[in-house]
């Protein structure tokens, strides 16, 4: 039996959590990977979506992006690699001190934004990272681009990994996310982000954006919580996933 872990990026919309829409997307997910001060995000956020997960029984990770909020952390940024693993370590350590307060432990971490997709091929970042987790803690998933060599940097600083796809994005044909200066970087039809989902969980194949097959051996795929119509989108690809026989399940260590 196919199983999978489905994750969203949450914590990042104040009004999204005030208007309730981000607890609307909970019942869809097994895990959730929460802002933790750098793009977004502060101690009351975090608190109440990891409350938020709590009550859904969701595994929680942290969202670790640049310190760049003005651009969400996803402009690309050349800070120096100990900056970086500074930053890191500060927005996981804070997430975890929030979360034990609420009775509750980091399973993962997920690199936010411009900090992730750098990450995919930029090895020095990669291990800037790690590093700056690692100093944390090693006991925790590592989530990745799945093929990148970023996973293979995660690995070899002992961490256990998640290779990760996207239900709601285009690939390019080297497997890599289509840029969000297109138009069409976001899948936002429910259908289509639900028959992507159900390609890569599968087969293990993702349609490129010039057509042609690209092979994404995933442990759990992503659905953006800011993408127009996420709730929708979320429950459609649930949904389809669950009625093909794939179960979902948060990612662990062993």
């Amino acid at each position: 039996m196919k199983k999978i872990d489905l994750n969203c990026d949450m914590g990042e919309l104040p009004e999204a959590i005030a208007a309730g829409t981000q607890e609307a997307l909970m019942p869809s997910f097994t895990s959730v990977n929460i802002a933790c001060g750098g793009h977004a995000g502060d101690e009351q956020t975090m608190k109440t979506t990891i409350e938020q997960a709590l009550r859904w029984k969701l595994a929680i990770g942290a969202h670790p992006g640049y310190p760049d909020r003005v651009n969400f952390g996803r402009l690309e940024m050349k800070i120096p690699a100990e900056a970086v693993v500074e930053t890191v370590f500060e927005q996981v350590g804070a997430l975890a001190h929030v979360a034990a307060a609420c009775g509750a432990s980091l399973i993962h971490v997920k690199p936010h934004g411009a900090l992730y997709n750098q990450a995919v091929r930029n090895r020095e970042l990669a291990e800037a990272i790690a590093q700056g987790v690692a100093q944390w803690s090693r006991d925790v998933v590592l989530v990745g681009l799945a093929g990148s060599p970023m996973l293979d940097v995660f690995r070899k600083a002992g961490f256990t990994v998640a290779a990760e796809a996207f239900a709601d994005r285009r690939y390019e044909p080297d497997g890599t996310l289509r840029s969000r200066k297109f138009e069409d970087a976001l899948i936002r039809n429910p259908e289509e982000a639900a028959w992507q989902a159900l390609s890569i969980a599968e087969r293990g194949i993702v349609i490129a954006s010039d057509g042609s097959e690209v092979s994404v051996d995933a442990q759990t795929l992503c659905i953006h919580g800011d993408t127009p119509g996420a709730v929708k989108i979320a429950e459609t690809v649930a949904r389809t996933l669950r009625e093909a026989g794939v179960t979902l399940c948060a990612p662990s260590q062993s």
